[in-house]
């Protein structure tokens, strides 16, 4: 298993990210050795607002009922009692003029239903991550971004809208994704208005963190360079007569 605390410590300071990135694994079997959780929370990406915040646990399906979308993008069934939530949210959504009734077939899910979903800062990842969540500013997202394309990982096109937890399977099967969020998520996180969502799948993110430093020095070089070409060549124009 790779260095996670260090991996961490390095991006946060390259992409001078205030958040910690969330690790988040999807397990075919529940963990042992690993504390479960015990309690309720409104949607699935309120895991990540704890996990952000240091907590490490795992989750089973069931932890997952309070949100019909969050359970259909991680292909979870919800309890029979409940299993017309999903409609409900739907119809309130397309009521409300929210989202087209076209949409839902292009939104993401998992491939498999999981036994269990691990949730922890990186650095405390006590598995592999399946994904890796950075909740950051446009900036810090720039720059993930094009060391996610120097090595290949990800479309510098692919930007993701409602609903957030769909950007999580859209990592794992394209490498990497940018997500604007979306209402419920911001209430649900914390998000703030100035910061979005990029995701990386566990299996490239030691490739695209190796690409950040090149990345941001980089960025520092061509920003002296347009910084220059700016004061060279901008000039105020004439005056109105």
């Amino acid at each position: 298993m790779a260095d996670w605390r260090s991996l961490e410590r390095r991006l946060t300071d390259q992409l001078r990210v205030s958040r910690r990135p969330v690790a988040v694994a999807f397990l075919d079997r529940e963990p042992t050795g690993l504390m479960k959780f015990n309690g309720s929370e409104p949607s699935g990406c309120s895991f990540w607002r704890l996990a952000s915040a240091g907590a490490t646990f795992y989750t089973v399906p069931s932890d997952h009922n309070n949100c019909a979308v969050g359970a259909y993008t991680h292909r979870i069934a919800l309890a029979p009692e409940r299993a017309n939530e999903l409609e409900q949210t739907l119809g309130l959504m397309l009521k409300v003029g929210y989202i087209r009734a076209e949409e839902v077939a292009g939104i993401h899910q998992l491939p498999s239903t999981p036994r269990a979903i691990v949730y922890s800062p990186l650095a405390e990842a006590p598995v592999d991550p399946s994904v890796v969540l950075f909740a950051c500013q446009p900036a810090a997202a720039m720059l993930l971004n094009e060391a996610a394309m120097s090595v290949g990982v990800g479309s510098g096109a692919y930007l993701l809208g409602r609903p957030t937890c769909m950007a999580l399977p859209a990592a794992m099967a394209n490498g990497a994704v940018t997500s604007l969020g979306c209402i419920g998520n911001r209430v649900y996180t914390d998000l703030a208005d100035d910061e979005l969502y990029t995701v990386v799948s566990g299996a490239h993110l030691v490739r695209v963190a190796e690409a950040v430093e090149a990345i941001v020095a980089a960025n520092s070089q061509l920003a002296e360079y347009a910084q220059q070409r700016r004061q060279q060549l901008s000039q105020p124009p004439p005056p109105q007569l």
